[in-house]
């Protein structure tokens, strides 16, 4: 637990010790770590988050190019070929880069190579559905597929149940669908994002990180709002937003293993049971988060929405009071 008044900071890894000495070697345009640890990660839970992590990190680098000139025959190089292609389309697009599209058709064709290469493994298809967030005009057919309920737009529901199909409750693949739904509903309506997320959550087995799901939504609801101020701070107390917490952290935190929590779904946690004012409950989440903050959602709570040295204000208050009114110094809900 992280003691009172220490600052946090972000670590993609969060208490991934493993994957935290991998991404020092792959920074410094090493692979042999990154390979070490992937021959050993047998699980697709573990197996999907330490490629997007790595792939992230290496998007920067020549490393997977590297690893792939000494072993052109290796499935987990092709599948990090494949993330790390992706990883820099996106961030091509974010940028408004003018080789975005390039980058795209690239980043597409590798991922079905890995797919291929890898016919079990669900990675493939979550890039698949990454990149399908580009496709705002939902011109590639697999971008139109027929929604698996009447009330959800066509989107790429079949690269969804691709990767699905070989890790049914995979996190990130539901994650990259919430993202396409976002981007399609770009004038602010969320209902389809937010029927998703609900049945999807309910749908989730206790333990899944899909409990939370509609915390993401919510938080995209916000922001969209407007952020940070008095009438949308009443935004986290209502019952709705209350109940989401709660059921989010009875399915989710007392039933995953503590070594499969994301940083980013703790700290969703926790900035939901702040925000409806269960402050015992959102210690004990702030505990097991330890010295690992996010940015997200907090900056969206900064005064100026964004910022990342105000988010980690935002962080260090709430985990204060979360805190104090855990130990009975002050006023606490629930």
């Amino acid at each position: 637990m992280a003691r009172d008044g220490a600052r946090p900071a972000y670590d993609p890894a969060g208490h991934d010790d493993e994957l935290r000495a991998a991404l020092q070697e792959v920074r410094t345009g090493r692979w042999l770590s990154m390979r070490t640890l992937l021959a050993r990660t047998t699980a697709w839970e573990p197996w999907t988050r330490r490629t997007q992590v790595l792939g992230a990190a290496a998007a920067g680098t020549d490393v997977v190019r590297a690893w792939l000139a000494e072993e052109p025959d290796s499935v987990p190089a092709a599948v990090m070929r494949a993330r790390v292609a992706v990883e820099r389309a996106l961030r091509a697009h974010r940028e408004r880069h003018r080789r975005t599209h390039e980058l795209w058709i690239e980043a597409w064709d590798v991922s079905q190579s890995a797919a291929r290469a890898a016919p079990p493994d669900p990675v493939p298809w979550v890039c698949l559905l990454a990149l399908a967030q580009l496709d705002r005009r939902q011109l590639w057919e697999e971008h139109r597929a027929k929604p698996p309920e009447p009330s959800w737009p066509a989107g790429p529901w079949g690269l969804l149940a691709e990767a699905v199909g070989r890790d049914p409750h995979n996190r990130e693949a539901h994650h990259r669908m919430l993202q396409f739904l976002y981007a399609q509903a770009a004038s602010g309506r969320l209902a389809e994002a937010s029927g998703f997320a609900h049945l999807t959550a309910e749908q989730a087995p206790p333990g899944s990180a899909l409990h939370l799901l509609p915390l993401y939504v919510r938080v995209e609801r916000y922001r969209r709002g407007g952020g940070r101020g008095a009438a949308l701070d009443l935004h986290w107390v209502g019952e709705d937003a209350t109940r989401e917490a709660l059921r989010a952290d009875g399915s989710w935190f007392g039933h995953a293993d503590a070594a499969e929590r994301s940083p980013l779904d703790l700290n969703h946690l926790a900035h939901a049971l702040w925000g409806a004012l269960r402050f015992a409950d959102a210690a004990r989440v702030f505990d097991a988060i330890g010295p690992y903050c996010t940015p997200l959602p907090w900056a969206h709570r900064a005064t100026v929405p964004g910022d990342p040295g105000q988010a980690v204000q935002v962080f260090l208050q709430a985990r204060a009071r979360s805190r104090t009114a855990a130990r009975g110094r002050g006023p606490a809900t629930g």
